[in-house]
């Protein structure tokens, strides 16, 4: 049971954050999603929602894409490759910990 317990301290912490575990899975679920629209189905405010985006940029895990749709700006954010991967990891992880922790 004690090895059990352990493997959860070897969990994705960047990604075992409630908001960021949210995010990631939005953006898993979709090809790219806007603030506006991350902000909504988050519900975090746009302070709390950009400190968490750009966490997971600095990570690898997403890409930030600042443009214009007319003089309104948009910013896009998609999973990349890496952050796909470590998401896969993540669940998995926690799968097999509550798998064996039954």
């Amino acid at each position: 049971m004690t090895n059990d317990l352990r493997s959860l301290t070897e969990i994705d912490r960047l990604l075992h954050e409630p908001a960021r575990t949210v995010i990631v899975a939005i953006l898993a679920a979709v090809e790219s999603a806007d603030f506006v629209f991350l902000q909504r189905e988050t519900g975090l405010t746009k302070g709390n929602l950009s400190t968490h985006l750009t966490k997971l940029e600095d990570a690898g895990y997403i890409e930030i894409q600042k443009t214009f749709r007319g003089k309104y700006p948009l910013t896009l954010c998609r999973l990349t490759e890496q952050g796909r991967k470590a998401f896969t990891a993540y669940r998995k992880q926690l799968l097999e910990f509550v798998e064996r922790t039954k």
